[in-house]
């Protein structure tokens, strides 16, 4: 899958000085569930390396957005994290000051009245529709 970057000033405030951030962010995957198993996280220098075995290949980009979108963060590898390969197509967009996901299945999917696809495919990224942020990376399903 690669490397993805991320924007490493904005996000989700997980840890702070004298915690573990790979502990933290592999807390924070296992308790959104994505459907990875055996699951390592390591994290050196805001790089984030994953490893195990997901279900699918939405589950694989799920833990790399949750592993993402994290405060310190700047780059996920997933090259050691094993998935099916995604059989429909996929984009990824990061979140600008003033969207909202109306506003992002219009430009995407031709259609505001869309945004709940937007929403049920980064579920475990957003917790609420309402409160997405600028620099907070998601899936755009295309298919």
């Amino acid at each position: 899958m690669g490397l993805f970057d991320f924007v490493i000033n904005q996000g989700k405030k997980l840890f702070g000085a004298g915690d573990d951030p790979a502990a933290r962010i592999k807390q924070e995957i296992e308790a959104a569930n994505p459907g990875v198993k055996n699951l390592n996280v390591e994290f050196k220098d805001g790089q984030v390396s994953l490893s195990g075995e997901a279900a699918s290949a939405d589950a694989m980009e799920k833990a790399v957005l949750i592993a993402g979108n994290v405060q310190g963060v700047s780059g996920v590898s997933a090259d050691r994290l094993q998935a099916p390969p995604q059989s429909g197509k996929v984009d990824y967009y990061v979140i600008q000051k003033g969207d909202t996901l109306s506003a992002i299945a219009k430009k995407f999917l031709g259609n505001a009245s869309a945004y709940p696809k937007l929403f049920e495919a980064n579920r475990e990224v957003i917790k609420d529709p309402d409160l997405i942020y600028p620099g907070q990376k998601i899936r755009i399903p295309l298919e």
